[in-house]
């Protein structure tokens, strides 16, 4: 290794390395689980609210061995992915999937309910909704995310919007941004991703998707801040274009910046490219100043 490298938003040198490699020369004994914990104390891993980074710097291990830059010791048992084998729960009472066909005026005022906290009464039905209707389905997200269950003022459920990690990175989305490597590696926990967003197929409602987004981003950055300890300044999604046309962002004034290339996070160092859909990149600023912001740059006088 001659040169740093970016390795999921830290910044990886001959410094780093070396220290990792001490860490598993001295001890030998550890499981993989224990040298994730020590290096996320090491690194000062932590997110906003205190909480510590060990799922993170058990991946961020993981990748340097892809790399052959470390060996790490045996597995001691499987992989605990809880969402592996995850059974979706059977709903009861059953959700009533009678065709709801309405005007806009006919369904308000919604009811927006934030269900991402395990304890949240209607998680699993937001789950299961999502799983089953979405086209990419659904398991839960890891690391920080919001979860809206969205009814209608009868009380059934119309829709379900998710927010999560935004893209590692993203060539027009940085571009617009105007930040660099190192800032977005510090900074982008401040952008979150809109990963998923359902309309239930038997709701009919002209304009319902473009107001449940306009009403979302009213709330997110205050609801973030109240459940992670930060603000969100920007939001992203990428809209797979052979799919759809984006027509709800686009009334909701989300801005177009570009589109991917069709690549995935799991292309490997070694050049090995997995094809995926080209997909539109699609951004909405909830703070005026929002590049700044993420720039880490000061905000501009006012005049």
């Amino acid at each position: 290794m001659n040169e740093s490298e970016i390795i999921q938003g830290r910044r990886i040198g001959v410094e780093e390395l070396a220290q990792v490699k001490g860490l598993l020369a001295t001890q030998p004994d550890w499981s993989r689980w224990r040298v994730s914990v020590e290096l996320a104390w090491m690194w000062n891993g932590r997110t906003p609210t205190g909480q510590l980074k060990d799922m993170a710097a058990r991946t961020l291990l993981l990748k340097l061995e892809q790399r052959r830059w470390i060996e790490l010791p045996p597995r001691r048992r499987a992989s605990p992915n809880r969402m592996r084998h995850k059974q979706m729960p059977t709903l009861e009472p059953a959700v009533c999937e009678e065709p709801l066909h309405r005007p806009l005026s006919g369904l308000l005022p919604l009811i927006f309910a934030e269900v991402s906290t395990p304890s949240a009464p209607e998680r699993a039905l937001f789950e299961v909704l999502l799983h089953r209707h979405h086209y990419l389905s659904h398991r839960s997200p890891v690391g920080e995310n919001l979860q809206y269950l969205v009814r209608e003022r009868g009380g059934r459920p119309v829709a379900c919007v998710l927010f999560g990690a935004a893209a590692w990175q993203c060539a027009d989305r940085d571009r617009h941004i105007g930040w660099d490597a190192p800032t977005r590696a510090e900074r982008l926990h401040l952008l979150t991703n809109n990963t998923r967003f359902l309309i239930l197929p038997w709701v009919q409602a002209p304009h319902l998707a473009s107001y449940v987004l306009s009403r979302v981003t009213r709330r997110l950055s205050s609801d973030w801040q109240s459940k992670y300890g930060h603000p969100i300044y920007l939001l992203e999604t990428f809209v797979q274009r052979d799919r759809f046309a984006g027509t709800c962002y686009q009334a909701a004034n989300w801005l177009r910046v570009g589109q991917t290339k069709g690549r995935t996070r799991q292309d490997s160092a070694e050049g090995k490219h997995h094809q995926a859909p080209q997909k539109d990149i699609c951004l909405y600023p909830l703070h005026p100043h929002f590049a700044e912001r993420l720039r880490g740059s000061k905000q501009p006088s006012t005049p």
